[in-house]
């Protein structure tokens, strides 16, 4: 059993050298798999120089609704959040692939996709198909809800927890500062 062990940690023991990489990878995977999704959501809330109806009607669906889809119906704090929304949803994905103020982007990123998906649940009704919503622990690993952004803010936590990796303008700004990098 000795030989066993031994020889699985003297093999599988040099990855650990491979540990910096992940980050990098987080990001690679974020940007093949998110980066499309979330700008091209963020570019259906824009209509010109300014916020498209389409954008409150994603955001508020209900209080949208009841304002007869007259977006001047809505308020203040509506217009405020639809804004704040559609920005976050450019520059935090820009930020992850840039490594820029990287843990505080996917931290937000991971705000972002609880809205999203309280959003999705609640005020466009997906938590009445339990199909979309899914379960955990089932043979079926493809739901929208539980898996899917089950794996996202799993992601997204990683860059959260480790940081941009060594190819980032956070490591670089770090270099520059003096400083020794942050490490998880």
């Amino acid at each position: 059993m000795n030989r066993l062990l031994s020889l699985y940690y003297s093999t599988f023991g040099t990855l650990d050298k491979a540990a910096p990489l992940i980050p990098l990878l987080a990001r690679f995977l974020f940007a093949a798999i998110l980066l499309s999704y979330f700008w091209a959501s963020a570019l259906t809330k824009v209509d010109g120089v300014g916020l498209s109806s389409g954008a409150y009607a994603q955001i508020f669906p209900r209080a949208f609704e009841a304002a007869g889809y007259d977006t001047g119906a809505l308020g203040l704090f509506h217009t405020l959040v639809v804004a704040a929304g559609t920005l976050a949803e450019f520059l935090l994905p820009a930020l992850i692939i840039l490594g820029l103020f990287t843990r505080a982007a996917a931290l937000g990123m991971v705000g972002f996709v609880v809205v999203q998906t309280l959003t999705d649940l609640f005020g466009h009704r997906v938590i009445e198909e339990a199909s979309a919503l899914g379960q955990w622990f089932d043979k079926h690993p493809d739901s929208l809800i539980l898996d899917q952004r089950g794996l996202w803010i799993f992601l997204l936590l990683t860059l959260t927890i480790k940081g941009a990796g060594p190819l980032s303008l956070d490591r670089w700004l770090r270099a520059r500062q003096g400083a020794a990098p942050l490490t998880a």
